[in-house]
């Protein structure tokens, strides 16, 4: 019986994991890095301990450690969250090994699904519909110029081994594929280890809709529903809701069955989510499988009344799902906004500083997953999500206004923050009659923003950004935020 569980991860997801171990009555051990000593997932926590410097790839992506750590405290399991580590092959097989019980599938579901072209060819042999395109690494230029004639332009790049948009050109024309490439296998290797890439066909204006599934270790698979995750900026989600309104009943069984079929074909235990592209005549095509907890999963959770944390838990223990597929119904409506660190004027820049006023808002069907107080710093090095706004009503119609005045209310100091873009959002037609699709940031919020941060002194700022990251993850020296904001405003002046 698991009575001690380690979190291989921080900030508000590992705020929620500690919370769902408190009431299952779970000692639940927090890890830390220095940037992270006085966070509140780690005064929260029953324990906690120090695994190394600020860097992730120091700290939360040490996966000799975090084991190591595990087995010194005699934990039983490791919940990995999302991010880091959470869908890492050679972690979760190392986990595996080590005898302690991981919380979430089995390494071979994840080797099988991590990979996007495997995953691909597994979802057309199981008749899951999938986005025309091919289902093994382009080898070269002349092959990728060949497949993208057959399958018709415009189409799109992508990485193999990983998504979040990292690794993905769209390409209009056979005169755009060569730098396209280049620039895909450059972005693929840095973010993932690898130059593969794949070509898919490029849906027109499609929603992007996914559905939860949850399986137990004795062959009981059931689905969730869905979320609807289409108002994204840079291929990453913003705003998400649950039901999705695009959808009719019919439409809704299929997606659901091609969800479990797709789960089934993996061998798939745990909680894990089935992504879709839906386009404007409701085909659908299978995108990916993210073996993991969503940053989402809040809104299904009210929906349906299940708490997916305490589900991943009980399904870690060998215990059977607590409920069967016919007794779940969706209840209302619930919709989700991610509170970032950044300045939206400057193309979503992440914003580092310390937080000195944190107002939550509350009221009826108001729910706050936060993984920050007034004792908390940001810091350029990990992810700028600070909190999760989750608003639920009887109707659609309720749940924007309640999320819309509990965005009015909430309250963060000393870092700059999207609620102004989010509170934008939600006042759209486009959004308010549900016709919006993952185009929405594009159509009509980089319309209003400075020249300067529109087409290539865009691309050119974001691949700035990107490398400056990539160098923070890989260096331990402590960076002065204010520096890098004179040095942002150094190159922003460069390239007026």
């Amino acid at each position: 019986m698991i009575k001690k569980i380690l979190i291989a991860n921080r900030g508000e997801i590992a705020v929620r994991i500690i919370k769902a171990c408190r009431e299952s009555g779970i000692i639940s051990v927090a890890v830390y890095s220095d940037a992270d000593r006085n966070s509140l997932h780690v005064r929260l926590a029953d324990e906690a301990y120090h695994i190394g410097n600020s860097p992730a790839s120091e700290s939360y992506l040490n996966i000799e450690k975090i084991i190591n750590v595990s087995k010194e405290i005699k934990a039983d399991a490791i919940h990995p969250g999302y991010g880091f580590l959470s869908e890492n092959y050679n972690f979760i097989k190392a986990v595996e090994d080590s005898g302690l019980v991981f919380i979430g599938p089995s390494s071979n579901s994840v080797r099988m699904m991590g990979d996007k072209t495997s995953a691909r060819k597994l979802m057309r042999e199981h008749n899951v519909p999938i986005v025309p395109g091919t289902t093994t690494p382009i080898t070269s230029l002349n092959a990728g110029l060949a497949e993208a004639e057959k399958i018709g332009y415009p189409v799109l790049l992508k990485a193999s081994a990983g998504g979040g948009g990292k690794g993905m050109k769209k390409v209009l024309n056979s005169s755009e594929f060569d730098s396209a490439f280049q620039s895909a296998q450059r972005e693929a290797i840095k973010a993932f280890g690898s130059s593969d890439v794949y070509i898919e066909k490029y849906i027109e204006n499609p929603k992007h809709i996914e559905v939860q599934i949850i399986a137990d270790k004795h062959g009981n698979y059931a689905h969730l529903f869905e979320r609807d995750c289409s108002v994204q900026r840079r291929h990453q989600k913003v705003i998400e809701e649950a039901p999705s309104t695009f959808l009719d009943d019919n439409l809704r069984k299929r997606l659901t069955n091609s969800a479990i079929d797709a789960a089934k074909a993996c061998g798939y235990y745990n909680a894990g989510t089935i992504e879709f592209l839906v386009d404007k005549n409701k085909n659908y095509y299978f995108l990916e499988m993210n073996t993991r907890l969503q940053v989402e999963h809040p809104v299904t959770e009210l929906i349906t009344g299940i708490d997916l944390v305490k589900e991943q838990i009980r399904i870690a223990d060998n215990r059977k799902l607590s409920f069967k597929q016919n007794e779940l119904k969706i209840h209302g409506h619930a919709i989700e906004c991610r509170v970032y660190a950044e300045d939206v004027d400057n193309n979503f820049a992440p914003s580092t500083g310390h937080i000195k006023l944190h107002r939550r808002p509350d009221g009826i069907g108001i729910r706050v997953d936060t993984g920050i107080d007034p004792f908390s710093n940001i810091s350029v090095f990990y992810d700028p999500l600070l909190t999760k706004l989750i608003s639920f009503g009887k109707t659609r119609a309720e749940a924007i206004e309640r999320m819309k005045r509990a965005l009015g209310e909430y309250k963060i100091a000393g870092v700059l923050t999207n609620i102004a873009a989010l509170r934008w959002v939600l006042k759209q037609s486009a959004f308010l009659d549900g016709s919006f699709d993952i185009n929405f940031v594009e159509k009509y919020w980089l319309p209003l923003l400075p020249n300067k941060w529109k087409g290539e002194d865009a691309q050119e700022y974001e691949e700035a950004a990107s490398v400056l990251s990539a160098l923070l993850k890989s260096s331990s020296m402590e960076i002065n935020p204010d520096s890098i904001k004179t040095e942002k405003n150094k190159w922003s002046n460069n390239h007026e």
